[in-house]
């Protein structure tokens, strides 16, 4: 079972908008659950994490009523949906407040992530993640060598979130001894590294270079 969660700059997004992520995990046999979390200016940081840590739960908790195995519970994300996915894969914390072990995850996937995105020079996420607890918000920062095994794909064109994320991130990973396999997609741009997901476009994948995005998550939920 997939748990996703969707970007938008922890300031907006809708799980209906997200059908073609859900449509196409399950065309791979993956069950696929996309919640809504709380986001700015309703919640800052970590409000989201905490329905985050719930949202798994859940997925946990109701795997079986889906026919899904919930021992093989994976979390996944793009652009801000990425860093609480990785953040629940690094800082154990958010887990164990939600009541689940530290081994609750099978695998986490990130898909241009921000993962070490200090400083800050917005003044809209500097009240998003508030300077006291600002570090707490940093997947990078927790990567202790017990991580569940990770998968990190970025698309090379991408003017949102600097590639250099994923590049640290699977640094640190592999220091640490973790398993980290990193995508990179040199024609997809930040929008693309998800939107590559729906449908229509990986119908001609094979005659444009939109990157086999969704080919290389599923065969690394299948090797794990």
């Amino acid at each position: 079972m997939v748990v996703f969660f969707y970007g938008g700059s922890w300031q907006s997004g809708n799980r209906e908008d997200y059908l073609f992520v859900g449509e196409a995990l399950a065309s791979k046999g993956f069950v696929t659950a996309i919640p809504d979390y709380r986001v700015y200016p309703q919640v800052v940081f970590p409000g989201f994490m905490q329905d985050a840590a719930a949202a798994v739960r859940w997925a946990k908790l109701h795997a079986t009523m889906y026919g899904a195995d919930p021992d093989r519970i994976f979390v996944a994300g793009h652009s801000a949906g990425a860093q609480i996915a990785l953040l629940l894969a690094t800082d154990r914390s958010w887990l164990a407040q939600a009541g689940l072990p530290a081994n609750a995850l099978a695998g986490a996937i990130g898909l241009a992530g921000p993962y070490d995105f200090l400083p800050l020079r917005d003044q809209t996420l500097e009240r998003i993640f508030p300077d006291a607890i600002r570090s707490a918000s940093q997947p990078i920062h927790f990567i202790e060598g017990n991580e569940p095994p990770v998968f990190l794909g970025v698309g090379l064109r991408d003017k949102m979130v600097d590639p250099a994320n994923t590049e640290r991130m699977a640094v640190q990973l592999r220091k640490h001894g973790d398993f980290v396999e990193v995508r990179r997609y040199p024609a997809l741009t930040h929008e693309m590294t998800v939107g590559s997901l729906a449908a229509p476009l990986r119908l001609i994948a094979p005659f444009v270079p939109v990157g086999p995005v969704l080919e290389d998550v599923a065969s690394f939920i299948d090797q794990r």
